[in-house]
């Protein structure tokens, strides 16, 4: 019971914090998640609201990573697992405890994008001060990564540009 309230509490902070950081303009520049064995950073002015787990509608013939279509605050949701898509794999089983600690990143309505991002746990908002250094993409790396940076721990982080990722065929195309 005090983990559910101390849990409860870290993510009011959270949500105002992102609040926050929206009215005040620079205050922090990402929302810092993991989704499987990746950090990200995911840019403030692409995500929308934060939510907690609820429960998703499957949908048949589609991606292994689609997990399915969700009421999130009367707007009717696709919901995708950030790491079994980043990995090109399925997503992967989880408890209802796992499912508990995880949040669906919503896309800014400016993106044109009806669609969550599972991922499993937030970790908090992180400003260019959090690193040490960055490098850009790679040639290689899918056009939704941005910067890589590292920090202080040694760490690696990678930012995931939403609004590119929302363009993106691969990431569009659902049906299997």
């Amino acid at each position: 019971m005090a983990g559910k309230q101390a849990l409860r509490e870290f993510q009011t902070r959270l949500a105002e914090r992102l609040q926050a950081a929206r009215s005040q303009g620079v205050a922090a520049s990402w929302l810092a998640v993991r989704a499987g064995d990746e950090r990200l950073l995911v840019p403030l002015s692409h995500a929308a609201e934060i939510f907690s787990w609820t429960d998703v509608q499957r949908v048949p013939y589609v991606q292994p990573w689609f997990m399915g279509v969700a009421n999130l605050r009367g707007n009717l949701s696709g919901v995708v697992d950030l790491a079994a898509f980043l990995q090109g794999r399925a997503s992967a089983p989880r408890s209802a405890l796992a499912l508990g600690q995880c949040r669906l990143i919503g896309f800014n309505a400016l993106l044109d994008a009806s669609c969550a991002l599972l991922v499993d746990e937030l970790l908090g908002m992180r400003t260019t001060q959090a690193f040490m250094h960055s490098s850009a993409r790679a040639a290689s790396d899918p056009e939704h990564f941005g910067h890589t940076y590292a920090d202080a721990q040694g760490d690696s982080w990678r930012e995931l540009n939403l609004q590119a990722l929302a363009q993106q065929a691969a990431f569009l195309e659902i049906g299997a």
